[in-house]
């Protein structure tokens, strides 16, 4: 079921942006973009773990993706949080069959059209950081290499997150991982506040905000703070 031919696209593209200045909020959509592509997905979400281990929504590959992270979340209940606790794979889920595990999620997830949700999660060493999540319309089954496939792109996103390559101390995690948080919570306010000024959907704002950072090869961070500083003085 997974593409070989997009396979080594994605992993040489990922390859590429493993760099000291890579932007963390901007790598994560694009993994989630990708992992999309490469399994066929309808849609994918990645959490991860703020602090004192709270998931938080962080990148999706579409809106119904963010819509189905964040009612996980709502509820207190779904494949990534399943994933993130017990730190393993959920795979080939039916959510049909699924009510019982997750009534409220279940159910909801159906009445938005899908019928299969996979769940992969983000680990260093023994610690889950957080899950990426796959979601299909149809009743779509993993074999042992999708999975595999599936994990290392979860494990690629680790190692971004990380940043350094030889990370030996916890606290340092940590402190990427509320550095990634803090940026997408800038990033969602720039968003906004754009879509507003211009009268356009959140997705185009991000795009737009995208655009300007590779064009002048700014972290979309950066961009995102800029953007809401220059509102601010106008305002």
């Amino acid at each position: 079921m997974i593409s070989t031919e997009q396979l080594s696209r994605v992993f040489v593209e990922v390859a590429d942006t493993l760099v000291d200045d890579f932007d963390v909020v901007d790598f994560l959509q694009n993994l989630v973009d990708r992992a999309a592509g490469v399994s066929g997905a309808e849609a994918v979400g990645l959490m991860l773990a703020g602090p004192g281990g709270k998931l938080r929504f962080m990148a999706a590959s579409n809106p119904v993706g963010r819509m189905l992270e964040l009612l996980q979340l709502q509820n207190a209940e779904g494949p990534c949080l399943d994933c993130y606790r017990t730190g393993q794979p959920v795979v080939n889920a039916d959510l049909n069959q699924a009510h019982d595990r997750w009534p409220a999620f279940a159910p909801a997830a159906i009445d938005a059209g899908f019928q299969s949700v996979h769940a992969f999660p983000l680990r260093l060493r023994k610690e889950t950081i957080g899950a990426l999540n796959l979601f299909g319309r149809e009743d779509v089954a993993f074999d042992d290499d999708d999975v595999r496939v599936v994990q290392a792109l979860a494990d690629i996103a680790t190692i971004a997150l990380i940043q350094e390559r030889n990370i030996t101390r916890s606290e340092h995690l940590a402190e990427e991982l509320h550095f990634a948080l803090n940026s997408r919570i800038v990033i969602e306010q720039a968003k906004g506040a754009l879509a507003q000024a211009d009268g356009i959907s959140l997705d185009e704002a991000f795009d737009l905000l995208r655009n300007r950072a590779r064009s002048t090869r700014t972290r979309l961070t950066d961009v995102a703070q800029a953007f809401l500083d220059e509102t601010q003085r106008g305002s």
